[in-house]
């Protein structure tokens, strides 16, 4: 008989949460001190960006138009920006300050920024989250970003789950998102909708396609099983419902590589800046194959979040 090991950060009660909805908020998870630290290196490294030899690749969530050139694709190992689309105007000149047009800068903050690495590989709070989670066996962190989220331009993300993105077999995406400044309902505070993780087959993947850049590739998935679903889960998701989930600064949103989710176009006059890194569990636990437009390299791999494997019972039912 297995044995769990017992709790070290969250709760039971926070963990069954997890479980049923697909996502957590964990109040606080960074201090103060740690938040204005993430922020101040953020507002930096912004300084630090430069439009000399920068191919103005513009991030969107569009299945048309998806972000799929070579600085996109080989920023895996390195530090990038990536803009606004509403920062660039018809003759590919920016709209406003460089500082204030960057969707998200990304993808290797945690390996190469001390600031990141600190609160995300070097982090023993966030290890025995993990642990507690009991969502992976050995996970790796394989991304991480500073979304910005400007004012007024801060564009929509439509409703999808991450798992898309992220793909393995079986999915086992994990999504790390802090709040590095108070999230409202006016300046795009994440929306779930909660238990869609028991009940949203993924479908597509997000993938380097043979001739070039990025596209979908359908899926034949099927739905997860109506016997892993409470009877709770079950109302909720009848119910049909999202909810907008406000944040203040260091709190933390676990969340489901299948719960859908979603964020509104910031009308605000304020930023709404958040860091977030992503887990998946490692070989031989998963696949994680060359069709991914995310890739490891030779000089960085994915980075091992355990120092021992996670040996005890895993609440992998809803994978």
């Amino acid at each position: 008989m297995a044995v769990t090991q017992p709790l070290e950060y969250i709760t039971q009660v926070q963990v069954d949460q997890f479980y049923r909805n697909g996502y957590l908020v964990v109040p606080g998870f960074l201090s103060q001190e740690q938040t204005n630290s993430l922020m101040v290196r953020s507002k930096e490294l912004l300084d630090e960006f430069t439009l000399e030899d920068h191919p103005l690749t513009k991030f969107t969530t569009s299945d048309k138009d998806h972000v799929g050139d070579d600085y996109f694709l080989n920023s895996g190992d390195k530090i990038r920006y990536f803009l606004e689309e509403d920062a660039i105007d018809g003759n590919g000149k920016l709209t406003r300050d460089k500082a204030k047009a960057v969707n998200k800068i990304g993808h290797a903050l945690h390996e190469l920024d001390p600031a990141f690495r600190k609160v995300t590989l070097e982090n023993d709070r966030l290890k025995a989250l993990v642990r507690d989670l009991r969502f992976h066996h050995d996970p790796v962190a394989l991304q991480s970003m500073v979304i910005c989220k400007q004012s007024q331009i801060g564009g929509a993300v439509p409703e999808h789950n991450d798992s898309t993105f992220l793909y393995t077999s079986p999915p086992t995406a994990l999504g790390f998102w802090i709040a590095l400044e108070k999230c409202t309902p006016t300046n795009g505070a994440l929306s779930f909708l909660p238990g869609s993780h028991l009940t949203t087959p993924i479908t597509k993947r997000f993938v380097r396609l043979p001739g070039g850049g990025t596209g979908f590739e359908q899926l034949a998935a099927s739905p997860p099983s109506s016997s892993d679903m409470s009877e709770r889960t079950r109302e909720i998701v009848s119910e049909g419902g999202y909810v907008l989930e406000t944040c203040e600064p260091g709190d933390l949103v676990l969340i489901h590589g299948s719960v859908l989710h979603k964020s509104e176009r910031n009308t605000s006059a304020h930023t709404r800046y958040a860091y977030t890194f992503h887990m998946i569990d490692s070989s031989p636990y998963t696949e994680y194959d060359e069709k991914n437009w995310l890739q490891p390299t030779e000089a960085m791999p994915f980075s091992r979040m355990l120092d021992v494997p996670n040996e005890s019972t895993l609440s992998i039912a809803v994978h």
